[in-house]
């Protein structure tokens, strides 16, 4: 998106007034001295291997589940397919533009991360729910829910999969018919915060957990639901979240959450308990409000976010400072990692660059 008034024609989730403000205000942090676009730097166990260019502004990326291709979501409501290994599109899976307005793709997730074949599931800030075959571009079903959609996450089984949005219900899908099986929600009772009241921007199953996944939002809550029941189980109080900054470890059974302010934007959670593990700080030269933020293999995390527009790495165990990519030239709001390679690679989006990263 070129321009901010462009927003006026289409309706767009609420965390991009972030990205627009940046786009308006601070389209390029310039060096006073010399007037040139600073380069993005890396440091520790961080090595750019290509710097991808998209026609749009980037809003979301997923890894398909051998790790050889990259999904990308822009503004435009176009969604290409990278070829990992010569960083160039492979398909493009766009609305019919006839009939269906250009709304922003807001989440993707591969409905089957153990199949090479793995249908993409694609949310749009119109409401619109998209099950994509990649490899013919054809989209074999779509729900509209009549809201800004803003998530979506699989089950671990694969038969189930939840959107949120910026109405409060948690909607839960069989992943075969495409039905909707439950909504859950917040009961009436005010006082007893057994849901959302806000937007929801966050979800994801614990794999140790067959029927119970966990939301983030604005209310700065954690809420833990059980798909076939209607209200929220259990919760804890805390962590702003305002992107895909919420995820479980299933070793440990921890939880990571990522908030969007200047204080605590990262930390640690017992699942079971809710209780708060530990506070994760940033480096202090580099730091952050937290967008994106997810587990790198069993003792690292990887996130991303704004106001110093960069990605990190961290060792949890030491709490240090593994790797960083910063000095981009916006905000990060979506950042993946493949999960299968040794060491994996990493995928960060900065306005409409997409880093490929190893480390």
């Amino acid at each position: 998106m070129n321009k901010t008034s462009e927003s006026v024609d289409r309706p767009i989730p609420c965390f991009m007034f972030n990205f627009l403000a940046e786009k308006k205000f601070k389209p390029n942090e310039m060096d006073e001295e010399t007037s040139e676009v600073k380069k993005p730097m890396t440091e520790g166990y961080m090595k750019i291997l290509d710097t991808i260019q998209m026609p749009e502004d980037i809003l979301c990326c997923q890894f398909n589940p051998d790790g050889s291709e990259l999904a990308v979501g822009m503004v435009d409501g176009t969604i290409q397919i990278l070829n990992v290994q010569t960083s160039r599109t492979v398909f493009s899976l766009e609305l019919d533009t006839l009939n269906q307005c250009r709304h922003p793709v807001t989440h993707l997730k591969y409905m089957h991360p153990t199949r090479q074949d793995a249908l993409l599931i694609a949310t749009y800030a119109s409401g619109l729910v998209k099950m994509w075959k990649c490899d013919s571009q054809y989209c074999v079903h779509t729900i509209d829910e009549n809201r800004q959609t803003l998530a979506v996450t699989m089950n671990p089984s694969g038969k189930r999969f939840v959107t949120t949005g910026a109405s409060t219900g948690i909607y839960v899908y069989d992943a075969v018919t495409m039905k909707k099986i439950n909504t859950c929600q917040a009961s009436e009772r005010r006082r007893k915060m057994d849901g959302h009241r806000f937007h929801v921007f966050a979800v994801k199953y614990n794999p140790n957990h067959r029927h119970m996944f966990i939301t983030g939002g604005w209310d700065n809550t954690v809420q833990y639901w059980d798909e076939r029941q209607e209200h929220a189980v259990h919760k804890f109080s805390g962590p702003h979240i305002c992107g895909d900054s919420l995820d479980i470890n299933p070793v440990t059974d921890h939880i990571l959450t990522g908030s969007w302010r200047k204080d605590e934007e990262l930390e640690l959670w017992d699942f079971v308990s809710g209780e708060k593990i530990k506070d994760i700080p940033q480096d202090k030269k580099h730091k952050s409000k937290v967008y994106c933020a997810q587990y790198l293999g069993k003792h690292s995390i990887f996130f991303g976010g704004t106001d110093n527009n960069m990605a990190g790495i961290i060792d949890l165990r030491t709490r240090t400072i593994k790797g960083q990519l910063f000095d981009l030239p916006q905000g990060v709001y979506s950042i993946d990692n493949d999960r299968v390679g040794k060491p994996p690679k990493l995928a960060i989006s900065s306005g409409r660059q997409i880093y490929l990263i190893e480390i």
